[in-house]
């Protein structure tokens, strides 16, 4: 008895699936071998398996069934456009290339280099370029230093400002202890627990009047008491006097 038809569909079965899938893998990249030898023919075979593995078959190299397919498969309608594109982008490089170098040139001129080749219209004209260029490069040098000069100014009034702070704080310190040195000398101040008068001793130094004392003085012991004249007129020592 022959096998019957197999119903084409999904295998639902996991590990029945996966052993047709090998069967059938074998078998189709031995159809396709035969079919290079037989008819000498290039052919190429890419199977990816449900789990992403790959496997491929090329009588001639895959890269090259590849590369021979891409072409063929190029209408005449795409080679149109892409040959447009590749003009567009060769004259937008040409352009390119034409601006870059007459920056170049430009750049020389100004430098002063290669101006052998220009005309006196075009002299006048780069003097003229030259003439701005200066003009502006001197505004912008002017603007700077003012800038500069007003910063510098906004420093000076900050310091000047600090040093005004500085010298009242001095003159606050030295106020207070010109006051506090007077008050300690104030006559009747006391100092320890002796009381002094500065006027009774200004008084009693302007009271005493300079005498000379000529001749023998008794010798009188530290600790001997020094005798004071009774009539209150003076406080010479006894002795001799000529």
């Amino acid at each position: 008895m022959g096998r019957g038809r197999v119903e084409l569909k999904r295998i639902e079965n996991k590990i029945n699936r996966q052993v047709t899938f090998s069967k059938r893998r074998n078998g189709l990249l031995k159809k396709a071998y035969e079919l290079s030898i037989l008819c000498d023919a290039e052919v190429g075979l890419i199977i990816f398996s449900t789990s992403g593995k790959l496997y491929e078959f090329g009588s001639a190299g895959i890269n090259k069934t590849l590369e021979r397919y891409q072409r063929c498969c190029y209408n005449p309608q795409d080679t149109n456009i892409c040959d447009r594109e590749t003009q567009g982008w060769y004259q937008e490089v040409s352009k390119l290339k034409a601006k870059y170098e007459s920056l170049q040139r430009s750049q020389r001129h100004l430098l002063g280099e290669d101006l052998g080749p220009l005309s006196l219209k075009e002299l006048q004209q780069l003097e003229k370029q030259l003439e701005i260029a200066l003009s502006q490069a001197s505004q912008r040098k002017t603007q700077i230093m003012i800038e500069q000069m007003e910063e510098l100014r906004k420093k000076e009034r900050q310091l000047g400002d600090i040093n005004q702070q500085l010298k009242n704080k001095l003159e606050a310190a030295g106020q207070g202890a010109f006051t506090s040195i007077q008050g300690s000398w104030d006559p009747g101040a006391v100092v320890g627990n002796n009381t002094f008068s500065l006027h009774a001793s200004q008084s009693n130094a302007m009271n005493c009047e300079p005498t000379l004392q000529i001749g023998y003085h008794h010798f009188v012991p530290q600790e001997a008491a020094i005798p004071k004249s009774t009539a209150g007129e003076s406080n010479f020592i006894q002795g001799w006097v000529l």
